[in-house]
């Protein structure tokens, strides 16, 4: 008999494979662009796209056709997905617990320093291979240059994002003009006009990059969860097709016995002399 949690799986799985479609498109698109930024997305949006692909394919074919062997594969899979996503979540939580930026005294905006993050993630954002990648991304957007315009007094009035806070200007405290030179923020020797120097090797630069990381780690991990509660949705679904396609690949009706034997208890064969012996008494 065709069963209910048979057909919503296999409608949840349609949706889910066509959805697959435009995340791989995206990301060979992205493979073949020339932007840095874009290089960073292309390999999970890749994985992401094929296991979604593969799993819902599994689990289309398995509800609908009954084909047991395919939905025991969609859960196993599914199951994993979701244990990925559980450890993911945490870890994301756990990297992103520090930071968050520090108070500028007569500014609108914040200021980052480097060693406000996680180890892990200031270990990430040190490497030099790493970093370039990043400093090429920076200056291809051109976050920067919205900058250019500014007067002093918009320094004073107006917010700005992390990046632009670290990576477009020296540190606040940063004094240019002193005759005699007093110990500074290393950031502020750092520090050149050049459009395509500015700040770019300072920690705050580093720093800035860290908080919008954050800052997206944090949107990703309330994703995370939602994905993870749906997730454990499906699979409670699938499980219930799962029975259904194995149940209809015997030839016993749902709730019938398919008990041959059944081994009395011994106080059966007790009651069943007591009753020949009162059929013999009377």
């Amino acid at each position: 008999m065709y069963r209910f949690s048979n057909t919503v799986i296999g409608f949840l799985n349609l949706f889910t494979l066509l959805a697959s479609i435009p995340i791989i498109g995206g990301g060979l698109w992205m493979a073949k662009s020339s932007t840095t930024c874009e290089g960073f997305l292309q390999t999970p949006l890749l994985v992401v796209g094929f296991v979604v692909l593969i799993v819902s394919l599994a689990g289309f074919i398995g509800a609908c056709f009954h084909v047991a062997w395919a939905l025991w594969v969609y859960l196993v899979v599914m199951l994993l997905l979701i244990a990925t996503l559980m450890g993911l979540t945490i870890f994301g939580f756990v990297v992103t617990s520090q930071g968050g930026g520090v108070e500028v005294p007569g500014r609108v905006y914040k200021e980052y320093r480097l060693e406000d993050y996680s180890p892990w993630l200031r270990n990430r954002i040190k490497d030099p291979d790493y970093w370039r990648t990043i400093r090429s991304c920076i200056l291809g957007s051109k976050t920067c240059a919205k900058l250019a315009s500014w007067t002093p007094l918009d320094y004073l009035e107006k917010d700005m994002s992390p990046i632009q806070s670290g990576c477009c200007k020296p540190p606040t405290s940063c004094n240019y003009n002193m005759a005699t030179a007093v110990p500074q923020d290393p950031d502020c020797y750092r520090w050149n006009n050049a459009p395509t120097l500015l700040c770019y090797e300072c920690d705050s630069c580093k720093a800035g990059v860290l908080e919008d990381v954050r800052r997206d780690w944090h949107k990703l991990s309330v994703l995370n969860i939602v994905m993870v509660v749906l997730l454990i949705g499906i699979y409670s679904t699938g499980c219930c097709a799962f029975q259904n396609t194995r149940r209809a690949e015997t030839d016993y009706p749902y709730g019938e016995n398919r008990m041959t034997k059944v081994r009395p208890r011994w106080d059966y064969y007790w009651w069943r002399w007591w009753q020949d012996k009162r059929e013999q008494l009377y």
